[in-house]
């Protein structure tokens, strides 16, 4: 049975960005998928945001051994869209993968909830908890990477499916505004259940019990599974998928020597096709591998731009005892990607209409460059601001003594969080928009799982430029990324991403201007 069964059409099968006579399809449509959005973050990001602390909290794990785990784990999640989105485009599609996503989200975090129980009950009995046993290892490291494997089917699935409710037809306008505006509100859901999960589930977990916060987050998933699944109804027929097998799907990705007839949609993705003039990976990888700087700029957020802020005086006002942890702080980027996309969309999108005539207001690839841009700013203001902090570290004669606060109020460090954070309302959003746009249709998931990837693949980035420069660094004197922050140079770094930022910037200007669009109405 193809997947497009799954949501029978009816006889008003629409077009645009209105539903059909049907109810199917528009804004009533996407908005279900905007709310499971959103629980999907809470759930998911309250076990990812405290891993780290739950490894080395109630499983005892050295700092390294936890580090090393959750990197592991993080990877595993980047990687796993694109195996997902391969999955629905070719065989299951987008519906089925979001059922299966909530089905394995429900059996996951079951799991852990479960795993934590068994983990602490010993605790009330006076024994030690059997964190060290093999197979109760074994059953969480299952739980963890069942729960990454949901995350991949959803988050390219969920996404595409909602903007598949807007299906423009040859000329209609209203239908492009309306795909790219969901594309903003999308990302205004997430942020919010991405800041209530850090903000709320991590203090439950630290204070109350992992056992009650890993059950919070399977709660929310059942509120997931059921908000998507009232909205069947309302869903637009999906077409037909290849139907292929997927080792045949993966094999096809590969570069092929042969042309042959009857090629699949999958196959399109990579051979030319003579509408298009070249092959869409040739068109689209040089935007992909120019976004990496981006994305290796965002990943300080939750790195370095952390390691700086706890050095700072953390404290709410003076003379207060409340000290204000230094990864709340990336809280502001959510916040910032909250406040901004409504102004986005419902004031600077309108006013731009006006001026370019565009539907969005500027182009994708315009969007994804100021983002670039702003990053880059962001960057040479964090090095400004790490500049002013070792100075005061130096007159302040806390240079060897990295154990007290400098003093310096931690809310210098605020600008460039939101800098970072607009930069997000701007590229982030804008490559998934372009990424989504511009593969086939019946791509649509692989195209999102594209614009993760080079997120993904822009923190792998980051970290082996951090590996090369404490290299050089070390072997010279004191390393850029010293232990002792006040020896280290950070501000170095920034610089670096900076001028690095200012040449991406230029390229991708370069490679903007002279890209063709697959849709001739995003020019």
């Amino acid at each position: 049975m193809e997947s497009g069964e799954l949501i029978l059409p009816g006889p008003g099968t629409s077009i645009g960005s209105k539903p059909a006579a049907d109810g199917r399809g528009g804004w009533r449509a996407a908005l279900y998928l905007v709310v499971v959005g959103f629980f999907e973050r809470i759930g998911f990001y309250g076990v990812q945001g405290n891993l780290i602390m739950y490894l080395t909290g109630p499983l005892g794990m050295s700092t390294a051994a936890a580090a090393a785990g959750v990197n592991a784990w993080a990877g595993t999640v980047q990687v796993l869209p694109l195996v997902g989105a391969l999955a629905a485009d070719s065989h299951l599609g987008r519906y089925r993968a979001v059922v299966a996503a909530g089905v394995l989200y429900l059996l996951s975090l079951g799991m852990l909830t479960a795993s934590s129980a068994l983990q602490a009950s010993p605790r009330h009995q006076g024994s030690s908890p059997p964190s060290t046993s093999t197979a109760w290892l074994a059953f969480f490291y299952v739980a963890l990477y069942l729960l990454a494997l949901a995350q991949g089917f959803h988050r390219p699935c969920a996404e595409a499916l909602g903007a598949d409710q807007f299906a423009p037809s040859d000329g209609d306008r209203s239908a492009r505004e309306s795909r790219s505006s969901y594309f903003n509100w999308f990302h205004f859901s997430i942020s919010c259940g991405y800041a209530i999960a850090t903000a709320v589930l991590s203090y439950v977990e630290d204070n109350v019990g992992w056992t009650v916060g890993f059950g919070a987050c399977w709660a929310t998933m059942v509120l997931y599974l059921a908000v998507f699944l009232l909205g069947t109804r309302r869903y637009r027929p999906e077409p037909p998928v290849d139907g292929r097998p997927f080792a045949e799907t993966v094999r096809a990705l590969t570069p092929r020597v042969f042309r042959r007839k009857g090629t699949t949609a999958t196959e399109r993705l990579l051979t030319p096709r003579p509408e298009e003039g070249e092959g869409l990976v040739a068109k689209l990888l040089p935007i992909w591998l120019t976004s990496l700087v981006f994305a290796a700029i965002m990943s300080q957020v939750f790195t370095l731009f952390t390691k700086q802020g706890s050095t700072m005086d953390r404290r709410i006002g003076a003379g207060t005892t409340l000290v204000v942890p230094p990864a709340a702080l990336q809280c502001l980027v959510s916040v910032t990607f909250v406040a901004m996309l409504p102004v986005y969309d419902r004031v600077l999108v309108p006013l731009a209409r006006r001026l370019t005539g565009h539907h969005a207001g500027v182009t994708t690839l315009q969007r994804v460059g100021a983002g670039m841009a702003v990053s880059g700013v962001a960057m040479v203001v964090a090095a400004l601001v790490e500049a002013r902090r070792l100075r005061i570290a130096r007159d302040a004669g806390l240079v060897d003594r990295p154990d007290v606060a400098v003093p310096m109020s931690l809310w210098w460090v605020v600008p460039q969080y939101v800098l970072l954070g607009l930069a997000g309302v701007l590229g982030e959003v804008g490559l998934e928009e372009f990424f989504y746009d511009q593969v086939p249709d019946a791509l649509r998931s692989v195209g999102l799982s594209l614009s993760l990837s080079a997120m993904g693949a822009g923190s792998y980035a980051s970290s082996m430029l951090v590996w090369a420069i404490d290299l050089a660094t070390r072997g010279s004197g004191e390393s850029w990324f010293s232990n002792n922050l006040n020896r280290a140079h950070l501000d170095y770094f920034y610089w670096i991403l900076a001028g690095l930022a200012a040449v991406e910037v230029a390229v991708f200007l370069h490679l903007s201007n002279r890209y063709v669009y697959r849709n001739k109405g995003e020019v």
